[in-house]
């Protein structure tokens, strides 16, 4: 069984985060399944699928015109001696976008899914959209597309309601395939470096540079004062505060920006391996981040987390976890800043707080387990 795992990759950590955590549950289930993904010199260059053994599919698009196909002139015998699957080959297509399809992302990506389904079908190919934020699709454009994709996808998960409520607007309610279930990378093990000083590394602070490109003008430049505020507050309360790099140079940037207003008081922790930042985020008592699945990664663990975010997967996240108060908009004034972060570290509101995720934590896990159920048994349904 050949098994496509797409719209995953090795530059964003929540998409590195959920290739392990879709590896991991497949190849339990599937042992002697073969996994490729498509070449992608930025997000999955060859090395780093490499290292995960990953099959290479043929594929690559220049002026609209598909010239992986040309790699059927090559003989399967050859082809398999270099790990290249042709993408009629795969048997299982498995999508892990994060949060790809939607307005907010223009039409392509929307375009692109509808016009593979088609295409995979076509194959004999099975589809599925593992538990991703969706929406909204008011455009006509994308709005036809993803009811092209429900229609012909096996099984479509969004990780919310809200995100359910927007496919169902754009497609209507008779479909059983389109479900609820939620992140699923809270099941993955997080792994703490042998490094990390967790005496003096206990309050993390997570930016992301989606608060400056992705926000209206005034939101951008509150974010940099408003985490700054946040930084200081920690620091003057003894919560040993750390800056952690959950992606790229322009996180590291804002970062650098943020310690820098507090006189760099506070430093900052820069990991590759998006286990080794899972694991750090659980060894922390408090989080205070913009970073979807550094949050995910943190409240997972039942770590206190605030959360200010760009679009509506944040205030879904918390309602999850029953922690609607944890959100916090970068317009706040000192006082509610103060207020919120105290609700994280005075201790008999931590204690109830961190109670509280956890319990909810336990649930959402079961709810990740059903779901792989739910996928696996669609694999196997001949």
């Amino acid at each position: 069984m050949l098994i496509e795992i797409r719209k995953a990759g090795f530059v964003n950590k929540g998409a590195e985060l959920m290739l392990y955590a879709a590896l991991d549950k497949l190849k339990e289930h599937f042992p002697e399944a073969q996994f490729v993904m498509a070449p992608n010199a930025k997000s999955a260059p060859y090395l780093k699928r490499a290292e995960l053994g990953l099959f290479q599919k043929a594929w690559y698009r220049y002026k609209r015109i598909q010239f992986g196909n040309l790699a059927g002139f090559v003989p399967q015998k050859i082809r398999n001696l270099y790990g290249v699957v042709m993408d009629k080959e795969v048997d299982v297509v498995i999508d892990a976008a994060g949060f790809s399809y939607s307005d907010q992302w223009g039409k392509n990506s929307t375009k692109e899914l509808a016009n593979s389904c088609e295409r995979w079908k076509k194959n004999g190919a099975k589809v599925v959209l593992l538990p991703q934020a969706f929406g909204p699709f008011k455009h006509s454009g994308n709005k036809k597309n993803i009811r092209k994709v429900v229609g012909l996808a096996n099984l479509v998960f969004a990780r919310e309601q809200v995100s359910y409520d927007y496919l169902v607007e754009a497609v209507g309610q008779n479909h059983s395939n389109v479900q609820i279930a939620p992140d699923f990378t809270n099941i993955l093990e997080g792994i703490l470096p042998k490094e990390f000083d967790k005496e003096s590394h206990r309050f993390c602070i997570v930016p992301n540079y989606r608060m400056i490109d992705k926000t209206d003008k005034t939101s951008s430049e509150a974010y940099i004062p408003f985490m700054a505020k946040c930084t200081q507050y920690a620091l003057e309360n003894d919560q040993k505060p750390f800056l952690l790099v959950h992606e790229g140079e322009k996180d590291y940037w804002l970062a650098r920006q943020i310690s820098e207003a507090v006189n760099n008081e506070v430093p900052i922790i820069r990991e590759s391996n998006p286990l080794k930042i899972k694991g750090i985020l659980g060894a922390c008592e408090g989080t205070i981040g913009s970073r979807f699945h550094g949050l995910v990664s943190a409240l997972s663990q039942g770590v206190p987390s605030l959360a200010t975010g760009w679009s509506h997967k944040y205030k879904m996240l918390f309602d999850d976890y029953e922690f609607g108060e944890g959100l916090l908009g970068v317009n706040a004034s000192d006082q509610e800043i103060k207020q919120k972060i105290n609700l994280i570290i005075e201790p008999e509101s931590k204690k109830n707080i961190q109670a509280r995720i956890s319990e909810r934590s336990d649930i959402l896990k079961r709810q990740t387990e059903e779901m792989w159920d739910k996928v696996i048994a669609t694999i196997n349904d001949k």
